[in-house]
């Protein structure tokens, strides 16, 4: 997957729960979540290459995604393995988020990452949309293995903002 964004010139950075993963909180998952932050023709130059390499990926919903700031999934038809590519929110905190990401190697490969910060913001965002009780399993686990590195000033300067105070204080309880 970071071959195509590559070859399309796709600026993304790895977050969701491969990146709590590469932060020290990792769990089974048969997904990888990416925010992207692509043109038109940058995007379909990704989708070209995610087709010809036999991979399933919907042209109409990955355009949606594109116009509508939404998300889109690229499917390995042999391994199960999806990707769920986020296209970069037009918003003040995900444009520092991703101005933000970290250039790594993980798995053998240079990639960008989301801070931890980051990944604890977007984790508790995703909790409070009811996506799962995970994402702030995720945080806590996230905060108990990082401690002592998580800069606290910088996640309560966004909580009110992003509207994550609860799960935040439910988190922390």
């Amino acid at each position: 997957m970071s071959r195509a964004l590559n070859y399309a010139g796709i600026p993304f950075m790895l977050t969701g729960s491969v990146a709590a993963g590469y932060r020290g909180a990792s769990r089974a998952t048969m997904n990888v979540d990416a925010v992207i932050d692509p043109t038109a023709p940058q995007l379909r130059d990704f989708l070209q290459c995610v087709l010809d390499a036999g991979l399933y990926v919907s042209e109409e919903a990955a355009s949606d995604a594109l116009a509508f700031r939404g998300m889109f999934n690229v499917v390995d038809p042999n391994t199960g393995w999806k990707a769920d590519l986020i296209v970069r929110k037009d918003r003040t905190f995900s444009e520092g988020e991703f101005a933000r990401r970290e250039f790594v190697h993980f798995l053998g490969v240079e990639l960008a990452v989301a801070t931890l910060e980051d990944i604890v913001l977007s984790k508790l965002e995703w909790a409070t949309l009811g996506a799962s009780s995970r994402q702030l399993e995720d945080v806590r686990a996230l905060l108990r293995i990082n401690e002592g590195d998580v800069d606290m000033t910088y996640i309560e300067r966004w909580v009110d903002v992003l509207c994550v105070r609860r799960a935040w204080e439910s988190v922390r309880a």
